[in-house]
């Protein structure tokens, strides 16, 4: 397993990181299964856990801090909030009325006194970056955190909290956590120079592309995957994004076998070799899963195999554009962009 600096932080954290969305009713997995994979995931070198409140409504959290009970301070530990949970319209959003409540309640299910790494899940058009920020830095001074970071934030709002974050003395975002894998490398452009500049970490989810690069997609194959069970339009090849998905697929499968490699080792070195990427989240469902992943920990691309990769996906391309999640609101929005 390599290891990298998260950010400026000086805290050290694995190529490879384990993410916890899959624990719980998402995945259908046990307690017992969640258990098993952390246990593997710590063996394998793994050491930077990250989980969120949303995930399984609490249930992901709950399962992640009783798999690490009596180990905890051997872990990096990473959660989020600001997605809905529930109905109640106060309870979602990046306002300090619900970080500070929620992160009250991500402790009780976590079982601990504190987390490394406190993530807002996505960007609240509807808060200021002050209102945020101050929050945060509130409850960092409280030992209740020790650092912050974003998650899927569109390079300006990077840029722009940074900016708020110097203008009223406070702490600010240390980590960005963004979609990225050869399918989607739309942050090539904007996000990650931007991280690269403010010196930002980068933890990034999904570099398996919901399992189009795990090996199980292939043409003429049945799709079977977990996520095809209750997403099925993110792999009907009718649909021309994921026809070229399907396509670059059968030509990265190519580059992986003449370079020996599978193609999970291959869509995850290639995630861990960019200079700005500090670790890829792995979402295993089970421990076959994790095992197969594990065996990228070390994989290093030739230059000659990234050229190859650039020649099927040209850098900052993005295969389903309309899958991103840090999309500026006014272009999803036409009342937002018209007078």
């Amino acid at each position: 397993m390599q290891y990298r600096t998260l950010g400026r932080t000086g805290v050290q954290v694995s190529a490879l990181a384990l993410g916890a969305m899959n624990f719980g009713k998402i995945g259908r997995t046990t307690q017992d299964e969640a258990t098993a994979l952390v246990d593997a995931a710590l063996d394998g070198g793994i050491n930077l856990i990250d989980t969120a409140d949303m995930y399984s409504d609490g249930e992901s959290e709950e399962m992640v801090g009783k798999a690490i009970a009596g180990r905890r301070d051997d872990i990096v530990l990473a959660t989020k909030a600001s997605m809905p949970m529930g109905e109640e319209r106060n309870h979602q959003g990046s306002s300090r009325r619900w970080l500070v409540t929620e992160l009250d309640n991500s402790l009780r299910r976590l079982g601990v006194d504190h987390v490394d790494l406190y993530q807002i899940h996505r960007w609240d058009p509807r808060t200021s970056d002050e209102e945020t920020l101050s929050a945060l830095t509130d409850l960092q001074r409280a030992g209740k955190i020790r650092y912050f970071g974003s998650s899927t934030f569109p390079a300006y709002r990077l840029v722009q909290a940074q900016w708020a974050a110097r203008e009223y003395h406070l702490s600010r975002y240390v980590t960005e956590q963004p979609s990225y894998s050869i399918l989607q490398r739309g942050i090539e452009t904007h996000v990650l120079p931007v991280t690269e500049q403010y010196g930002l970490g980068v933890l990034v989810w999904s570099p398996l592309a919901s399992g189009w690069l795990s090996g199980a997609i292939r043409e003429g194959q049945e799709v079977s995957t977990s996520r095809s069970t209750f997403m099925p339009q993110r792999f009907d090849t009718a649909i021309p994004s994921n026809r070229a998905r399907l396509d670059a697929v059968e030509q990265l499968a190519k580059v992986a076998d003449e370079a020996g490699l599978t193609m999970i080792q291959l869509a995850l070195g290639f995630v861990t070799a960019h200079p700005a990427v500090t670790s890829a989240l792995v979402g295993p469902r089970t421990l076959d899963h994790l095992h197969a992943q594990l065996a990228a920990a070390d994989t290093v691309l030739t230059a000659d195999v990234l050229d190859e990769i650039d020649a099927i996906v040209a850098p900052g391309t993005d295969l389903a554009a309309h899958e991103k999640f840090d999309t500026p609101p006014a272009l999803l929005d036409p009342s937002l962009r018209r007078r």
